[in-house]
């Protein structure tokens, strides 16, 4: 007998009914103050519901545990102890929030002996697979090779035909899942000055992702992964959006540059580099975090909603001009270390979707206008109304209609979802550092 998708659902559907039968009157009073509100500056509300209605962000397999620094990990109760709990929670943080229906693995973290299985596993819970991730910034246990010095761009070859052929080998695991994009980051780098011959080690990793590229299937794409520092600081290979963007050209049109939000030094004006690569015709999508200081894999939204909501009008006015080649890819990429993942994930996929929603009300006319006219101060107002305006209710409405959760926070911590996996699953140690 073949299971429902209902019974497959980790939070009871009765408590989240109960739960917007008791917001849902307060939440219809918002909507039509909104709309209303909408109306006097000519915006339909009902049309803006419905483009938000069709925004999803993928979430990170890895992003469902608790993380690390590099002097501790402090481990959470009712942690995932492989893919298949992974894929629980994230089945969690989709049912309550329902535009998060995409899975990112990471290989071989992730790794099954039945890819076909994970698949079907994935959508007995409403999920799919979004891009596979490589892992060359790690050693395995007992590995022969090591990839201290290097992995796509190590100055031993053998070192790099291993690096090579685990890209491969997840580009195969992906087809089974129905993956159809790669996303290669590379610790790859310097510690010291002279450690490493700058223009040596980037034609080394040409020629390694010229090997992967070639294997890509003829609908996938190749997400080259840009970050400013870490684990090397002196240097890195692919160190900003002008390496990604050469090596992405170089390749080919399957390879597009994706965009960490926290992979940047502090002040890069990162909506200038999405509207870059959105004129290159190379955007390939993004990581969303929030950052303070560096790579701090904060929730989205967290530090500089602002950033986050200037991000997204560079999106909303490319979806307009339907600028060539423009189809980008959304992920969170958060690292949980005093949170609840899951509340974190939870929250973060919808400020990311209240983004795009604020980025809609822009009135594109008006901004035009004052651009053409070198009139600074209202230009920049007319992005500060849509900012400020509090869609909340659209994207409460847009849950609920697609069957989540109006106050998705308040479901998950009454369903005590946590408590009852802190019973099943075991504590997991706290050693060490690391992500993971």
């Amino acid at each position: 007998m073949t299971t429902s998708f209902i019974e497959t659902q980790p939070i009871a559907a009765g408590l989240i009914e109960a739960e917007n039968t008791r917001r849902a009157g307060v939440l219809e009073r918002e909507y039509d103050l909104l709309g209303e509100k909408l109306a006097r500056g000519g915006i339909d509300i009902e049309a803006v519901k419905r483009e938000v209605s069709k925004f999803t962000v993928a979430v990170p397999s890895w992003g469902v545990g608790t993380g690390g620094t590099r002097f501790a990990r402090f481990p959470g109760p009712g942690e995932p102890r492989d893919v298949h709990d992974k894929l629980q929670d994230c089945g969690v943080i989709q049912q309550l929030v329902r535009c998060t229906s995409g899975v990112s693995l990471h290989f071989p973290w992730d790794w099954v002996d039945d890819f076909a299985a994970l698949r079907d596993e994935g959508a007995q819970l409403g999920l799919h697979f979004d891009a596979v991730n490589s892992n060359t910034f790690q050693d395995r246990p007992g590995a022969a090779l090591s990839y201290k010095f290097g992995s796509l761009t190590h100055t031993d070859p053998t070192t790099r035909a291993a690096a090579i052929e685990h890209n491969l080998a997840c580009i195969e695991a992906g087809k089974q899942l129905g993956s159809q994009a790669i996303t290669v980051w590379i610790g790859d780098g310097s510690s010291f000055p002279g450690q490493q011959h700058f223009r040596r080690s980037f034609e080394r990793y040409l020629q390694s992702a010229r090997r992967i590229y070639d294997a890509l299937p003829a609908d996938w794409r190749m997400y080259i992964e840009h970050k400013l520092f870490e684990p090397a600081f002196y240097s890195t290979v692919i160190q900003d959006w002008g390496s990604s963007l050469l090596a992405a050209q170089t390749l080919g049109p399957k390879a597009l540059c994706l965009v960490d939000l926290g992979h940047h030094a502090p002040t890069v004006n990162i909506e200038l580099i999405v509207a870059r690569l959105i004129g290159c015709g190379k955007l390939a999508g993004f990581h969303f975090n929030d950052s303070k200081y560096g790579d701090d894999d904060l929730d989205s939204g967290s530090i500089q909603p602002y950033r986050l909501f200037l991000v997204f009008n560079e999106l909303v006015d490319a979806a307009r001009d339907r600028a060539a080649g423009f189809d980008p890819a959304y992920m969170l990429d958060q690292s949980h270390n005093v949170t609840d993942p899951i509340e974190s994930l939870m929250l973060s996929g919808a400020t990311v979707q209240r983004s795009y929603a604020q980025a809609l009300l822009v009135d594109r006319a008006a901004l035009d206008a004052y651009q053409d006219a070198n009139d600074a101060l209202m230009a920049t107002q007319t992005l500060k109304a849509a900012f400020e305006t509090d869609v909340s209710p659209i994207v409460q409405r847009v849950r609920l209609e697609a069957g989540g959760a109006i106050d998705p926070l308040a479901v998950y911590r009454a369903s005590g979802y946590r408590r009852r996996m802190a019973e099943i699953r075991p504590k997991s140690s706290g050693l060490g550092g690391g992500i993971v």
